[in-house]
């Protein structure tokens, strides 16, 4: 499929690395992230965290639960406001023109966001219309639907697809209309192999036209030359000891006589 246009062109023409290890001066990228503090329910999740992405890089978000990939995921996204730290797309604060950012972006969350009531089709006509502000052709949204294997659904209602044809119709909305980044939360979840595999050149091909792609997974993807950044590196130094007091509380609960702690919390 012919994914169809390129992202807007005023990006840097060499990719250059991002991520923690072995990445460049944060200065030099396109989408920066500099010392990013994220807060969620009272507990500092991560602070003093930086990220540079370039035109055509790849940035896999790794680390265990609780971590904050998905948090950071909405920050870049603009769901979600870092407690402290800066966003900046060409060295301009996202802060000040949030539209624009949403335009230029596409985040695939845990949730698919579908109509039940709508067909395939009109479900993704209907997203990618309110992207493009009108009626998208009906051979680019067929086209979408090919890639990952919809074409054959098209005129179903959207209540009857399984837990991977929902998701897979979630990621056709990315081909159905350009947008520079792509931030893809759990891509894979419920997807078969030959559905990771169409994925995964999906987000090959949108990184040769200079689109930039930020994934948090816990699957192994194919993705070519990308760059880890490891989030349990930023979390807070009172973070242990959190970890330390909860589970000594959970322990300590009902009377009961706590035991050695795990030397791994």
């Amino acid at each position: 499929m012919d994914d169809t246009q390129p992202p807007s062109h005023n990006a840097p023409k060499a990719p250059v690395a991002a991520g923690l290890d072995g990445q460049p001066e944060n200065s030099g990228g396109l989408f920066t992230g500099h010392g990013l503090v994220c807060v969620r329910g009272g507990r500092t999740v991560f602070e003093g965290l930086d990220f540079a992405l370039k035109s055509g890089d790849a940035l896999v978000l790794l680390g265990p639960n609780g971590s904050g990939k998905s948090s950071l995921l909405r920050i870049m996204a603009d769901l979600l406001k870092p407690a402290s730290g800066d966003l900046l797309w060409y060295g301009y604060a996202i802060a000040d023109d949030p539209e624009s950012h949403h335009a230029r972006q596409h985040y695939l969350g845990h949730l698919d966001g579908l109509k039940a009531s709508m067909t395939v089709s009109e479900n993704l006509s209907f997203w990618t219309g309110l992207r493009m502000g009108e009626a998208p052709p009906p051979g680019l949204i067929r086209s979408a639907l090919g890639s990952f294997g919809l074409d054959h659904l098209a005129d179903f209602p959207a209540r009857i697809l399984s837990a991977g044809q929902k998701r897979r119709l979630s990621l056709a909305r990315m081909l159905a209309s350009p947008a520079d980044l792509w931030l893809l939360d759990e891509p894979t979840v419920a997807l078969d192999r030959d559905s990771i595999a169409a994925l995964e050149q999906a987000i090959a091909r949108h990184r040769r036209r200079g689109g930039m792609v930020v994934v948090a997974t816990h699957s192994e993807m194919a993705l070519g030359r990308s760059w880890p950044l490891y989030l349990d590196r930023f979390a807070p130094t009172s973070g242990l000891a959190e970890l330390r007091e909860d589970a000594a509380t959970a322990l300590g609960k009902g009377g009961q006589k706590m035991g050695r702690m795990d030397p791994r919390l």
